[in-house]
């Protein structure tokens, strides 16, 4: 199997990878579903920049097709030329470039969770602008008081950025639970104590600004699709440890979210039966044995004393664990051997190229210690995918967001 069990600092750069620009990497075949000048913009994007000729190669049209509708985004702000004086070019002017017009405008992208909220602006090149937080006592809340707190956390954000809200075109917003993309319903979160809620309407009505809603694990999908180990891959699974455990998949270089938009919950499968009560009122979801707070519920095993306030359990666990606490490091081992479950029943229904365990979490090393994860092997069919290790900040969220929002937003300034 081919583990990478070195986590890739990605969060020093707020990017997973070295390549230029942002935005998954289709090619033409893949792209073919857009209209034309939509596949020109989003190839200028994720090229970072690029020439008419390389752009009319790699989309695998003619010259003259590009020509009139890159004359088009020029006139309407949404590319810039830039000379690019590394190529060879004699007397003459040098060759041209295309670039995104980075600042005709920013996307927010917006995190919240149990604990505490993350937000970040991004222009329209993917470029970071500024980032916010808020902090948050109460592990359940009601919509009214989220609506509140989100519209705190959005107004922090504009202020860092020293940006007018005329300036942002659209959010992006992704919380755990079950919620419809396609409609910004959402079903039920553990955060929230109503459900079936249309949340994307009521936070673009308080923002005042179209928004996108979706579960976070797909916000770290999106995060790997655009900034990160992803972009290059047509189809791949991000599965992720925070307060749950989530589960994202990418088909054709674009996320993939089921029917109703609520599928991809590995979380909620069961590989206990009638097991450990989960958030969700069930009992025996892999999440009750994997996620923080399953972790954090065993922890007074482990933890001699009164226990540090909940944010600081799981560091005081990890902690004892490295320094030889028995029942610390069983707590990790029993955890990791259930991670293990998953990411083989991943691996054995959806077959992805590759799996990225990803997000911040994944700083608990003995979740995914290598002879914890070289057993998927004896229990899959086949070879299972190389499996991968991204352990980004905690603005990796945010980020997932700000792509949902530069995705969805894109139509609509092209239009």
């Amino acid at each position: 199997m081919g583990l990478d069990v070195h986590p890739s600092r990605a969060a020093t750069q707020l990017s997973g990878t070295d390549a230029p620009g942002c935005g998954p990497l289709r090619g033409a075949r893949q792209a073919a579903t857009r209209p034309l000048k939509q596949m020109i913009y989003e190839s200028v994007r994720s090229a970072g920049r690029i020439s008419r000729a390389a752009l009319a190669k790699e989309l695998e049209v003619s010259p003259g097709s590009v020509t009139p509708l890159v004359s088009d985004l020029l006139t309407g702000g949404l590319l810039h030329e830039l000379e690019d004086d590394s190529q060879p070019h004699g007397r003459g002017r040098p060759p041209v470039s295309l670039v995104v017009a980075a600042r005709r405008g920013y996307v927010a992208g917006l995190k919240v969770s149990d604990h505490d909220y993350s937000a970040i602006l991004v222009d329209l090149a993917g470029n970071p602008v500024a980032s916010a937080a808020l902090p948050c006592q109460s592990e359940i809340r009601p919509v009214a008081q989220l609506l509140d707190e989100i519209a705190t956390l959005y107004a922090r954000l504009l202020a860092a950025a020293e940006v007018s809200a005329d300036d942002v075109l659209a959010a992006g917003l992704g919380l755990p639970g079950m919620t419809d993309h396609a409609t910004g319903h959402m079903t039920w979160s553990p955060i929230l104590g109503e459900r079936d809620v249309a949340l994307g309407r009521l936070v673009s009505e308080h923002l005042s600004l179209p928004v996108s809603v979706d579960n976070d694990a797909n916000l770290l999908t999106m995060a790997e699709l655009w900034f990160g180990k992803g972009r290059h891959l047509s189809d791949f699974a991000v599965v992720t440890i925070e307060y749950g455990v989530g589960l994202g998949l990418v088909v054709n270089h674009a996320p993939y979210r089921g029917a109703h938009g609520l599928g991809m919950e590995l979380g909620h499968t069961k590989v206990q039966l009638d097991g450990a009560l989960c958030r969700c009122g069930q009992r025996g979801c892999l999440e009750a044995y994997v996620a923080d707070f399953a972790l954090v519920r065993e922890a007074a095993i482990a933890l001699e004393g009164t226990l540090p306030p909940r944010g600081e359990v799981l560091e005081a666990l990890f902690a004892q664990a490295k320094d030889g606490n028995a029942a610390a490091r069983a707590i990790f081992d029993r955890a990791g051997k259930y991670l293990t479950l998953g990411l083989a029943n991943v691996a054995n229904l959806f077959d992805p190229r590759r799996i990225i365990l990803s997000g911040s979490r994944m700083r608990y090393d003995y979740l995914y210690a290598e002879e914890m994860l070289a057993e998927v092997a004896s229990l899959t069919l086949n070879t299972p995918p190389p499996i991968e290790v991204n352990a980004w900040d905690d603005l990796v969220w945010a980020r997932g967001a700000a792509a949902l929002a530069l995705s969805d937003a894109t139509p609509r300034l092209l239009a």
